[in-house]
C-alpha cells in the first residue's frame, strides 16, 4: 500500500484527487471533487464546485442521442423484424429470411458495438439505461474528460458484449447498453474509493447490488446477465487502471490506453466465443 507523501510512516488508500500524491487523514483537505493535498488546497487555481462539476458532458449527451436515433430508427424500420435490429443486433450466429448466415462469427463484428446501442421495442428499456447514463455520465465525464469517458463508456461495452455472448445461446441476439452502463457503475465505485468516499456509504454499492440481482427475481425479462458482469468487470478494471496511472503520471493519453487494451482483449474474446459457439453448431 501506498504510504503518505509528507508522512512515509502512514499507509493509506487515498490520493489527491488533483495531483494523485498519497495522502493520510492529517494531510486530507475535504473539496467537491474529493481530497486534496496540502499543496493543491492552498493553490489559488480554480476548484470545481458542485455548480460547474456537472458542466458539458458532451460524450454523455452523444450517446444518449445515438441511443435514441437508433431505437427510433429500429422502430419505424419494423422493430425486432426489422433490417436494423437485424444488421445490428448482438448475436453469434444466426440466419436471416433468405437463410444465409449472420452473425459476429460469420464477420459481422460492428455488433459487438452497435448491439450495445440498441434497445428491445419496450421503451421502458431505452428510459431506463438512458436515465442511468444520464446519472453516471454527468458526475464521471467532467472529472475524467471527454476523451477519458467515451474510452471507458466503450471499454465497457465491448466487455459487455464479451459477457452477452459467454452467457447467451449462439442463436440468441442480446441488445442494450447495460454493460457499458454497468462498466459506469464499476468506475463510479472505484473513483468514489479513490477519493475517500464510501460507496457503501454514498448508495452506490447497494444500487449495483441490486441490479446484478434483478434478472435473477425476473427472469422473465431476457436481462442479459452476463452482458452485465462483463461490462462491470471491464469496467472496473479499466477505472482501477485509469486511476492508478493518473495518480502517477499526469496526461490522459496512458488512462486511455488502458481502456484500449481492455477493449482489445474484450473483441478478442468475443471474436472467440462466437467462432466456438458457431462450431458447437456445427457452423
Amino acid at each position: 500500500m501506498a504510504t503518505c507523501y509528507r508522512h512515509p510512516n502512514r499507509e493509506t488508500g487515498v490520493s489527491c484527487s488533483n495531483c494523485g500524491k498519497p495522502i493520510c487523514p492529517d494531510c486530507m483537505t475535504a473539496t467537491p471533487v474529493g481530497m486534496r493535498c496540502p499543496d493543491c488546497s492552498r493553490q489559488k487555481t480554480p476548484v470545481r464546485t458542485l455548480r460547474n462539476i456537472y458542466a458539458q458532458p458532451t460524450v454523455t449527451y452523444v450517446l444518449i442521442a445515438v441511443n435514441v436515433l437508433l431505437y427510433f430508427g429500429m422502430i419505424s424500420s419494423g422493430g425486432r423484424g426489422g433490417p436494423v435490429y437485424e444488421d445490428f443486433a448482438l448475436i453469434a450466429v444466426g440466419a436471416n429470411e433468405e437463410g444465409s448466415l449472420l452473425g459476429v462469427s460469420q464477420g459481422d463484428f460492428w455488433r459487438l458495438l452497435m448491439g450495445g446501442f440498441l434497445h428491445s421495442e419496450n421503451p421502458i428499456h431505452l428510459l431506463l439505461n438512458m436515465y442511468a447514463l444520464y446519472l453516471l455520465g454527468t458526475m464521471l465525464e467532467p472529472v475524467i474528460g471527454n476523451r477519458g469517458f467515451a474510452a471507458l463508456y466503450l471499454a465497457s461495452l465491448f466487455a459487455g458484449s464479451l459477457g452477452a455472448l459467454a452467457f447467451a445461446d449462439p442463436n440468441q441476439a442480446t441488445v442494450g447498453a447495460s454493460g457499458a452502463v454497468f462498466g459506469l457503475m464499476a468506475a463510479a465505485f472505484i473513483f468514489q474509493r479513490a477519493r475517500g468516499i464510501d460507496p457503501w456509504r454514498s448508495g452506490l454499492g447497494p444500487i449495483i447490488l441490486i441490479n446484478l440481482a434483478f434478472p435473477f427475481f425476473a427472469p422473465g425479462l431476457n436481462i442479459s446477465i452476463g452482458g452485465h458482469v462483463g461490462g462491470l468487470i471491464g469496467g472496473g478494471i479499466a477505472a482501477f487502471a485509469m486511476d492508478r496511472l493518473s495518480a502517477h503520471r499526469r496526461g490522459e493519453l496512458l488512462p486511455i490506453l488502458a481502456c484500449a487494451a481492455v477493449a482489445a482483449i474484450s473483441i478478442a474474446g468475443a471474436l472467440a466465443v462466437a467462432s466456438s459457439k458457431a462450431a458447437e453448431l456445427g457452423l
